[in-house]
């Protein structure tokens, strides 16, 4: 007799976190691995955030905060929501949890019941489906076209609405193809997610990585219409360099916000005190080294794309933002695991495989990482392409 859950014979561990242990097990075993598996900065946390921190702790923030954070915290969330987003909400809207991946999870838990179904464009990010049925409901796959940039079409998101859709799942810039919705597109979806009644959950946590002219565009900006089925998810983690903060946070209709408010309640509670204090920095304090974090990821992404468009058996979409190429790998005849472990165990170089993103013939290379691993990663890379 199994005590595990019947719902966990469903649940798949994370690749990316797999593929990254596995590498640096092998890395600790003297091997000179070279990993584009990284999903975080390689940049250090600044450090007037560190010491704000650090001075909250030394003042005596060790204690409970409410639930939903700090007010000062999200005082400041809110005013970047206005500043930034040109979105307005009530501080009662805000929630701050415990990392972007834990909003996601409090957002679908929130809205989603047995038997509704969450539309995902795929190649998605690794954790959405599996976040979809831990919550009860039935992820619903839609399949994008490398032709229309990884992105659903409006036309694909209305043929995927059934009596059962509750959510469609966006993530602009995206994890793994870097793809950024326009206003225009972002407006055709939210046509139909209005005239349909969808909810909409805004992944946002990548806004500031883009490169060039492209613009990031906030869903729930566009019109009060869209505001109001938009559950937008941001957090600290990818543009201050604080993946291990644990600091994310939403913005909701006042109705769901209530209750992801209880939600966290019961479950983890705020997010760490101390942190907070450091999240309220990273908001108000200089910004400038998002600029330069920028100007760093775009010069390695412009490198790694004259590299790997030379590469014959291998297609790419640019990247308009974060820190990904989804490499389309099908002309290899390899499914993305048998490549990823070959590729690991004969080259020494750690990718994640696309399955973990719904697309089997792809893996992802993250450039959140030197330009001496990413040289020395693409020419083993480019040597295992030839032969194969």
């Amino acid at each position: 007799m199994s005590f595990i859950a019947e719902k966990f014979g469903e649940i798949s561990p994370s690749q990316t976190l797999a593929i990254t242990a596995a590498a640096k097990k092998m890395r600790e075993e003297g091997k000179d691995i070279a990993s584009f598996g990284a999903g975080e900065p390689d940049l250090d946390t600044p450090q007037h955030i560190k010491d704000a921190a650090i001075e909250a702790l030394q003042n005596g923030a060790t204690k409970y905060t409410p639930a939903t954070g700090i007010p000062e915290l999200k005082e400041a969330i809110q005013e970047k929501f206005l500043l930034e987003n040109q979105i307005e909400y009530d501080i009662s809207q805000i929630s701050v949890n415990c990392g972007a991946k834990h909003s996601c999870y409090n957002a679908i838990l929130a809205t989603c019941d047995a038997e509704d179904e969450v539309i995902i464009p795929a190649p998605y990010w690794t954790s959405y489906p599996e976040m979809v049925r831990l919550a009860g409901a039935e992820p619903y796959i839609v399949e994008t076209k490398k032709e229309n940039g990884w992105k659903i079409t409006p036309e694909e998101f209305e043929d995927a609405i059934s009596g059962r859709t509750r959510m469609l799942i966006l993530n602009s810039p995206g994890n793994p193809t870097g793809a950024v919705y326009t206003k225009e597109e972002l407006e055709a979806l939210v046509g139909v997610a209005v005239s349909e009644d969808v909810l909409i959950l805004s992944d946002e946590i990548y806004e500031k990585l883009v490169y060039g002219d492209t613009k990031h565009v906030s869903v729930a900006a566009l019109s009060e219409e869209a505001k109001n089925l938009t559950i937008t998810i941001n957090g600290h983690s990818k543009v201050y360099a604080m993946t291990g903060w644990r600091l994310g946070y939403t913005a909701a209709p006042p109705e769901i916000a209530k209750a992801i408010s209880i939600i966290q309640s019961h479950t983890t509670s705020n997010p760490t005190s101390f942190a907070q204090y450091g999240g309220i920095a990273a908001l108000q304090g200089d910004q400038s080294m998002i600029s330069d974090m920028v100007d760093e990821y775009d010069m390695r992404r412009q490198y790694m794309m004259s590299r790997l468009q030379n590469i014959s058996n291998v297609d790419i979409v640019e990247p308009q933002g974060a820190f990904y190429f989804l490499v389309d790998t099908s002309k290899m005849g390899l499914n993305s695991m048998n490549l990823t472990e070959k590729l690991l165990s004969r080259y020494e170089v750690a990718a994640v495989p696309g399955i973990a993103f719904g697309h089997d013939h792809s893996i992802r290379l993250s450039y959140a990482t030197g330009l001496d691993i990413i040289k020395k990663g693409l020419d083993r890379f480019e040597e295992f392409c030839l032969a194969h």
